[in-house]
C-alpha cells in the first residue's frame, strides 16, 4: 500500500474521529488524533466568538504544530498513521473567525510552522448538510457545542467546501456522508478500504454501491 499517513477532515460534527478509528484499526496503524477540548479558550469562544476567537485559534495552531512535530520526530509519519485533522484546518476556521488584523497577525505565524510540517498521503474529504451535522452534534451531546448553530456551520461547511474545491496538495477521497454511516455499514466501509488502497492521484468523490 503507497499510503502511509492517510489524514480524515470535515466540519465539525461529519465523523472524522470515528473514521479515522475505524480505518486505523483495519489498517493496522498508528492513530493521530486531534485534542480539541484541551483548549481553555474554547468554551469561552462558543460564548462570545468576537472576543475569543484569536486566543482560541493561536492556541489550536501551536497545539496542532506541537502534535505534527512530535509525530515527525518519532518517526510515525513513515509507517502506517491515520488522523483526524489536517494541519491546514487551522486557516480554514481562522477565516471563517478572526477579524482583518487578527487574521494578518495569524497568517505570519502560521507561515513560520507551515512549511515543518509533513503532508498526508491522501486526505479524506467528509461531507455532510447542515441538517445532518446538528443532528450529530446533538447526539453526541457535548457541552461546549451547544451554542452551535445552523448558520455557523452552514459558513464552516462552505469555507471547507471552497478549500477542497481546489485543493491539489495530495491524493484526496471526497464522500458526502448525509446518507452514509461507515460505523454501522461493514459493506460501505470495505468499499471505502478498498478505495484507500486503489487511490493514488487526484481527486474522487467516494460513493458505496448501496448508496448509488
Amino acid at each position: 500500500m503507497k499510503s502511509r499517513y492517510i489524514a480524515i477532515e470535515g466540519p465539525i460534527g461529519v465523523g472524522k474521529t470515528s473514521l479515522a478509528k475505524l480505518l486505523n484499526e483495519e489498517l493496522n496503524g498508528r492513530l493521530l488524533l486531534e485534542d480539541v477540548e484541551e483548549n481553555p479558550f474554547l468554551k469561552k469562544f462558543y460564548q462570545s466568538r468576537d472576543e475569543f476567537a484569536f486566543q482560541a485559534q493561536v492556541f489550536f495552531l501551536f497545539s496542532r504544530y506541537r502534535q505534527q512535530l512530535e509525530a515527525s520526530k518519532q518517526d510515525l509519519f513513515h509507517q502506517m498513521t491515520v488522523s483526524d485533522y489536517v494541519f491546514e484546518k487551522d486557516r480554514i476556521f481562522a477565516s471563517l473567525n478572526l477579524g482583518d488584523d487578527e487574521l494578518a497577525l495569524y497568517e505570519q505565524i502560521y507561515a513560520l510552522l507551515n512549511h515543518r510540517v509533513v503532508r498526508p498521503d491522501l486526505v479524506i474529504y467528509l461531507q455532510g448538510s447542515v441538517k445532518s451535522l446538528l443532528g450529530r452534534i446533538k447526539k453526541r451531546a457535548k457541552d461546549y457545542e451547544k451554542s452551535i448553530d445552523a448558520d455557523y456551520l452552514g459558513r464552516l461547511s462552505e469555507a471547507y467546501n471552497n478549500y477542497f474545491f481546489y485543493y491539489t496538495d495530495t491524493p484526496l477521497l471526497a464522500i458526502n456522508t448525509d446518507h452514509i454511516d461507515f460505523v454501522k455499514s461493514r459493506e460501505d466501509f470495505d468499499e471505502l478500504v478498498k478505495e484507500v488502497r486503489q487511490h493514488r492521484r487526484g481527486t474522487k468523490y467516494f460513493v458505496p454501491l448501496g448508496s448509488r
